[in-house]
């Protein structure tokens, strides 16, 4: 039989039969593809590859029962011989979320090393996919190939069958979730379109490959292959995997678009969020992790006189001298503030600002006196040695005491100095994991990844007016584990404008636009138009402000102001506004960069002389938004075409409304 289930934007239909259940997509063909595919040590697979399908275990199990309450759908399965039940769990939300749940129903027990979140089959791999690098500095690089040249060769032919042992996979290893590949991926094919995401904050790991007729698209959390990962399932002990999202689009945009939907259907939304204050941050070609009483009053003037609503204190406010190994007590400084750090704080509190501090809080220092005061089980281990990285040592956060010295922190740091936002940074990885309690290394970063998770969810809850970025060294971990509940991402520490556009541009394809936290570091005594792209690099997501704005012109300070307000028009449409790419995702080269937030355009030339683009667009009317002088820039149409132009020497930005 078949079983229909949809969400507001997506039919998924399951093959129920004699065999196991089977998934596609909407009206796609009949697929062979189980909808679980499940390995343990010693039950592998047959034929043996590296990929994660074709599990024999996964080949075993049958239907059992299913329950559907409208929003949510559960399917269970069994396999007779060993007892293993596996229920596929489907969220309604925009488009669905998934995840597994593994059991015993009987005695004895079985060492999973490989549990999909999500298999979905394929009524071909004849299709391009979109998907994304990631690096400090250099993020949100996307790229599109076809399967067939990406690692699906087409060896199914006529009158030979062989099965293909190829596939096409993408894999994030350590606590940096997006530290080289981001979690998502954009599927578009002659008549269909998936788009789809990992929600973790940890190791993933995703594969299309091709079968005797068709293809699959499997997703999951950390596997043993790839990550080190297994863990011992008995009646007792069960198992869930990490979620994943499912959406289907008609084209590349349209399935981006989906994403977006699906995004903001995650999100644990609370009151506070509504805010989207505007933010100046002191660090980025400003303080750079230098911060004194001397330095910070001026600018905490100067950033409430061009509209700044929040101001947050980056790092370094705790330092005393060589700072970077003896992080983790977060005390202020009192060499940089002889009278108190208090006063700072209470001048932002005068000039009508919310007080936001930068906090890495996962980590110790090696050289800080708390280290030795912390027991090694507040640690991440391996072979009872604990692990450090980059002068760090790293919190174990299912331990009670490395908790509760970060619950004290941040209770200390709200009640003494109302703060009101967190800049949680994250710059040190931890490798595969810990072996800590006996659990295979990947396991060990499971845990200790879901249990930040779960400590963000308690500072939340105790502090219900407190927002709090995302930051890894910029965007490296970049996931809707941790946006589903953070208020900010910040999308790179990149400190040259000219090299920001293609972030600003290609992050709506991962990341929420009113979650996207853009720098604006406007460097006073660049030209008018250096200056002015700055600033417009911020304008399409959430402007995240910074440069030494007390030693502007009054010029260069207009025009920061101009900014801001421009960036208050798009705020009061951000949450309701899905992005398109008019000359598609821009490549990290483009002379043109050119962003579309619904009826808003992001126009970014980057380089010199005269030069003019061709834009596929609805006809309207064009209103500069910033700056709003037309100075140097044409716009012509002819019907949907929209010819742009630029007369000026030197690389410009340009952001207009149309309609």
């Amino acid at each position: 039989m078949h079983l229909e289930w949809s969400t507001p934007e997506l039919t998924l239909t399951f093959t129920i039969d004699d065999g196991p259940v089977r998934l596609t997509t909407g009206a796609s063909a009949e697929t062979p593809q189980p909808l679980v595919e499940v390995s343990a040590i010693g039950y592998g697979r047959s034929p043996g590859t590296n990929r994660h399908v074709d599990t024999i275990l996964g080949k075993r199990l049958r239907y059992v029962s299913h329950e559907d309450t409208g929003s949510t759908l559960r399917i269970v399965q069994e396999d007779a011989d060993t007892g293993l039940r596996v229920t596929s769990v489907f969220e309604a939300r925009a488009g669905v979320r998934a995840w597994s749940e593994a059991s015993l129903t009987r005695p004895g027990e079985l060492v999973l090393d490989f549990l999909s979140s999500l298999v979905v089959g394929l009524e071909s791999v004849d299709a391009d996919l979109h998907s994304a690098a990631n690096d400090w500095m250099a993020e949100n690089r996307w790229s599109v190939q076809s399967l067939r040249s990406g690692g699906v060769p087409q060896i199914v032919r006529d009158p030979h069958y062989p099965v293909s042992k190829s596939r096409h996979a993408v894999t994030s290893t350590g606590s940096w979730s997006s530290g080289e590949r981001l979690p998502v991926g954009v599927l578009v094919g002659t008549s269909y379109a998936l788009g789809w995401q990992i929600e973790h904050n940890g190791p993933w790991h995703y594969e299309l490959g091709e079968n005797r007729h068709g293809g699959y698209l499997l997703l999951s959390g950390p596997t043993d292959h790839e990550h080190q990962w297994n863990v011992r399932l008995t009646a007792d002990n069960s198992f869930t995997t990490v979620p994943v999202s499912l959406v289907a689009g008609t084209d590349r945009d349209s399935t981006f678009a989906a994403l977006t939907r699906q995004r903001r259907a995650l999100r644990k939304r609370r009151p506070v969020d509504d805010r989207m204050p505007i933010i100046f941050n002191d660090y980025m070609n400003t303080l750079m992790g230098d911060p004194t009483t001397e330095k910070l009053l001026p600018l905490i003037d100067a950033a409430a006189e061009v509209g700044a609503d929040y101001f947050c204190i980056d790092a370094g406010w705790y330092a005393e001298g060589d700072w970077w190994s003896t992080v983790g007590a977060w005390q202020p400084s009192t060499t940089r503030f002889p009278n108190g750090f208090g006063g700072v704080i209470e001048r932002i509190h005068q000039r009508g600002m919310v007080p936001g501090l930068w906090l890495e809080p996962e980590v110790i220092g090696v050289d800080a006196p708390i280290a030795r005061e912390l027991p090694d089980d507040a640690f991440l281990t391996r072979h009872g040695i604990r692990v450090a990285e980059h002068g760090r040592y790293l919190l174990d956060l299912r331990n009670p005491l490395a908790r509760q010295h970060l619950d004290d922190t941040v209770d200390r740091l709200v009640s003494d100095f109302g703060v009101g936002f967190f800049k949680f940074d994250n710059n040190t990885m931890t490798g595969p994991g810990t072996d800590k309690g006996g659990t295979s290394l990947g396991h060990g970063l499971l845990e200790h990844q879901r249990a930040l998770l779960d400590w963000l969810d308690g500072v939340q809850a105790r502090h219900p007016d407190l927002l709090i970025e995302n930051c890894a060294s910029g965007a490296m971990r970049m996931d809707y584990a941790m946006l589903s509940r953070l208020h900010l991402q910040s999308t790179s520490d990149q400190q040259h404008p000219l090299l920001y556009p293609t972030i600003t541009a290609a992050a709506p394809a991962a990341v929420l636009p009113e979650q996207a936290g853009h720098w604006a570091y406007p460097i006073t005594g660049t030209t008018r138009e250096e200056f002015t792209l700055a600033l417009a690099n911020g304008i399409l997501g959430r402007l995240y402000l910074s440069g030494h704005l007390n030693q502007m012109t009054d010029s260069e300070r207009e025009l920061v102001r101009s900014a801001v307000a421009a960036h208050r028009v798009v705020l009061h449409d951000l949450e309701t506004l899905v992005p398109h790419w008019p000359l598609g995702l821009p490549d990290w080269e483009d002379e043109w960069v050119v962003l579309g937030l619904g009826n808003y355009l992001g126009l970014w030339h980057r380089a010199a002389g005269p030069a003019e683009i061709t834009l596929s667009l609805p006809q309207a009317s064009i209103t500069p938004l910033f700056p709003t002088a037309a100075d140097g820039w044409t716009y012509t149409w002819s019907g949907d075409k929209l010819t742009v132009g630029t007369g000026l020497p030197e690389p410009s930005a340009r952001i207009i409304q149309l309609g």
